[in-house]
């Protein structure tokens, strides 16, 4: 009887000292995820290559890729040629080539 009543004590001691241990357990804060940043509005690049394109000699080509940088790095540089300090992502996407992808 004094065995059993020992068995059933240290098992009673053990089940309690792990729910107290997990009564103090910090509770694990999964973060919030981040915010993707929005895309631009269709209108936005388009507004904006058409003015960046309008000298171009091959202007639909000039306008592929204008969209596609514009999409991928939420700016387009003002005016026709140059300005690509303004957008750095815009500046340094290259082709295949190695060559500036966008006008």
């Amino acid at each position: 009887m004094t065995v059993l009543f020992a068995t059933l004590l240290f098992v009673s001691l053990v089940l309690s000292s792990s729910f107290i241990q997990l009564s103090f357990a910090k509770p694990v804060v999964v973060p919030p995820p981040s915010p993707t940043p929005t895309p631009p509005t269709p209108s936005f690049c388009d507004s904006k290559c058409e003015e960046r394109c309008s000298k171009a000699g091959l202007k639909d080509r000039c306008l592929k890729y204008c969209g596609i940088c514009c999409r991928d790095c939420n700016c387009v540089p003002s005016g026709t040629y140059g300005n690509k300090s303004e957008c750095p992502c815009y500046r340094d996407k290259l082709n295949s080539k190695g060559q500036p992808k966008c006008p």
